[in-house]
C-alpha cells in the first residue's frame, strides 16, 4: 500500500508531468504495477489492453529528431511546425512533452589555475596583420607578457619575432612590471623552442641561457 501523498504524486507525475510508468516506478522506487494502480490505468486501457494513445504520439518521433539537431529548440516553434504537419492537440502538452525529452546540455569542466604572487607568468607572441612602412608590407607582432597572479600585462608591438626581439620584450616587461617572476610559460614558441620530439625539447641556446 501507498500513501494518499504518494499516490498524489505518481498521478501528477503521470497526467501532469507526462512521465511514463516506467520512469515513475524507477524515480520513487515502487513497482510497476504499484504505479498502473495509482493512475487507475484499468479505466482507460483498449481492448487490446493498451493505454489510450495521445493525439501527439504520432509526432514524438519527429519532436525527438528536431531536439537531437536543435537542443535549444523552442517549444513553441516545435508546436508550429507539428501544426503545419497536421497536429491539432494542444500547444500545452507539446510543451509539457519537450520539457521532458529535451537533451540536457553537456556541462564542461574548467579547472582554475591559481598562483602566488610573482610566482608566474606567461609570455606569447600575438599577431596583428600587416602595416605598410614606404612601399614594403611588414608582419606587425605583438610581444605580451602576463603575470598569472594579478593579471598585470605588458605589450611591445615589433616587425618582426627574432631572439633579439623577444628577449628585449622580457627585460622591458620586466622593468615596466617592477620585478620577474619566478617562472615563465611558453606555448611551444620558436623563440623558445627549436625542436619538439614527443617529450623531449631543444631550446634555443641564447634561451636556455636566460637568467
Amino acid at each position: 500500500m501507498i500513501s494518499a501523498e504518494e499516490r498524489a504524486r505518481i498521478r501528477r507525475l503521470f497526467y501532469v508531468e507526462h512521465w511514463k510508468v516506467g520512469t515513475i516506478a524507477a524515480q520513487l522506487s515502487v513497482h510497476r504495477d504499484t504505479v498502473l494502480h495509482a493512475i487507475e490505468a484499468e479505466r482507460f486501457q483498449s481492448r487490446a489492453g493498451e493505454l489510450r494513445p495521445s493525439p501527439l504520439d504520432p509526432y514524438k518521433p519527429f519532436i525527438a529528431e528536431q531536439l537531437e539537431q536543435y537542443p535549444r529548440l523552442r517549444a513553441s516553434r516545435i508546436y508550429g511546425m507539428l501544426r503545419a504537419r497536421g497536429y491539432a492537440g494542444s500547444e500545452v502538452v507539446v510543451r509539457r512533452y519537450v520539457r521532458t525529452v529535451r537533451p540536457v546540455p553537456k556541462t564542461e569542466a574548467y579547472f582554475h589555475l591559481a598562483t602566488l604572487p610573482g610566482e608566474q607568468g606567461q609570455v606569447d607572441w600575438a599577431s596583428f596583420g600587416k602595416v605598410r612602412i614606404g612601399a614594403a608590407l611588414r608582419a606587425l607582432s605583438c610581444f605580451v607578457l602576463v603575470l598569472g597572479h594579478s593579471r598585470a600585462m605588458y605589450a611591445r608591438f615589433s616587425l618582426d619575432q627574432t631572439l633579439e626581439s623577444f628577449l628585449r620584450g622580457h627585460v622591458e616587461a620586466f622593468h615596466a612590471l617592477g620585478g620577474a617572476p619566478r617562472v615563465v610559460l611558453y606555448d611551444n614558441l620558436k623563440s623558445v623552442v627549436l625542436e619538439r620530439i614527443g617529450d623531449h625539447v631543444r631550446y634555443q641556446r641564447r634561451r636556455s641561457q636566460m637568467r
